[in-house]
């Protein structure tokens, strides 16, 4: 091998399924190789004394086969590949040689020289295998590795499919609004759309790093005509996924959380179109945890509950029991309860709820517009007039409003 230690390796994709594969030492290389060998699906001989709790939990469940004893001449006989990471330098170099005399590809843990192949850092996304070589720099490729796998899943290193590419429509809950909460798959699969539909609560800042050819369309400017605006989102989204389309409803929040995302899904299916749903991270949450709001919080609340505001109590299409609310002891979050927030909390009050309990109301949480009102629910009404809170604002209502950090 001296000879040759100074041309670069050739890289290459083994197709190990079905074929013998022999690891000699059952230690922290055995630990960290199997996983991959077995996922390959290679039929893995371990040879090794003893063996890592972990890798003997492999050969227990079947993954593997375990001889437990030590390497001798001929174990390597109609192997494809092998992995020599024994304690022993002496038959780490028999076997290494009994590899080169049989021609099988063999990585040896204590001489990569001495190797007639390397191991490379690798990761995975979404089907795609990324294998990094750098000689004799290990933690440089694992960074390399790390860099390229972290930005295929996020997003940011774009890899779209251009053969067996799939189409259809992918409901993304886009979370609260700041572009780092958004899922990585979420992110991802907007990294591949071809077509985005956009609520307004959705991380707007993602839309402008879409490359230029990716259509976007703002589901509030779509031309309704004769129908409702869900059904010409629907149609919106039929009409691009049936001409080939990847498309991205991307909605603010969680698609299922006050999002219509059902409607949508049910209207794909009744049309034949798949469709992916990407939860999202709900700002009934997320929002007043950025403000400093434990929904929860022990000897203070146990439960919390979530309620859509934006029909008022007293109005014949809610279905909302507000008397109910008010007699629980527990967190309320109120979503979309801005232009009803007076009529809200006075019936909370009516029903039982103290005049006294604190609210916070927060606007554009977790953005940077984000700002915070405090009030209790007498003041609720007038406080949210007097500060001129705009919607999106999530109202939170409860004794978690005045926990203290400093506690």
């Amino acid at each position: 091998m001296a000879e040759h230690a100074e041309h670069a390796a050739y890289p290459v994709g083994l197709r190990l399924s079905g074929r013998r594969v022999v690891v000699l030492g059952g230690g922290q290389v055995a630990q960290r190789r199997l996983p991959s060998l077995v996922a390959a699906g290679a039929d893995v001989l371990l040879i090794s004394p003893s063996a890592k709790p972990s890798v003997e939990a492999m050969a227990d469940t079947g993954e593997i086969r375990w001889e437990r004893r030590r390497y001798v001449p001929g174990d390597l006989a109609d192997a494809w590949y092998a992995i020599v990471s024994t304690d022993d330098p002496e038959a780490n170099a028999a076997a290494s040689q009994e590899a080169e005399d049989g021609r099988v590809w063999c990585v040896r843990s204590d001489d990569a020289e001495a190797a007639t192949a390397w191991t490379p850092a690798t990761g995975r996304s979404e089907g795609v295998t990324v294998a990094v070589l750098t000689g004799r720099d290990p933690r440089r490729s694992a960074a390399v590795r790390d860099a390229i796998v972290e930005g295929l899943r996020d997003g940011t290193l774009a890899a779209p499919h251009h053969r067996a590419r799939a189409t259809g429509v992918a409901l993304v809950g886009g979370g609260p609004g700041d572009p780092d909460l958004i899922t990585v798959r979420g992110r991802r699969l907007l990294a591949e759309a071809d077509v985005v539909i956009a609520d307004r609560l959705g991380p707007r800042d993602l839309l402008a790093e879409l490359p230029p050819h990716v259509e976007v369309i703002d589901a509030a400017k779509i031309p309704y005509g004769r129908f409702m605006a869900q059904e010409a989102i629907n149609n919106a989204l039929i009409e691009h996924a049936r001409a080939g389309k990847s498309v991205v409803r991307l909605k603010g929040g969680d698609p299922y959380v006050f999002g219509r995302g059902m409607e949508e899904l049910q209207a794909l299916a009744d049309a034949g179109i798949p469709c992916t749903v990407v939860p999202g991270i709900s700002s009934s949450i997320s929002v007043p945890s950025a403000a400093g709001i434990p929904v929860t919080h022990r000897g203070v609340a146990q439960e919390f509950t979530v309620v859509s505001g934006h029909v008022a109590p007293d109005d014949e299409r809610s279905t909302v029991d507000w008397s109910a609310l008010a007699r629980l002891r527990g967190t309320l979050v109120v979503l979309m309860g801005v232009e009803n927030s007076g009529a809200i909390a006075a019936t909370l009050i009516a029903h039982g709820r103290g005049a006294d309990t604190p609210v916070a109301v927060v606007q554009e949480g977790t953005t940077a517009a984000q700002r915070r009102v405090d009030a209790t629910l007498a003041t609720l009404g007038e406080t949210v007039r007097a500060e001129g809170v705009r919607p999106p604002a999530v109202i939170v209502i409860g004794e978690v409003v005045a926990v203290n950090p400093a506690r």
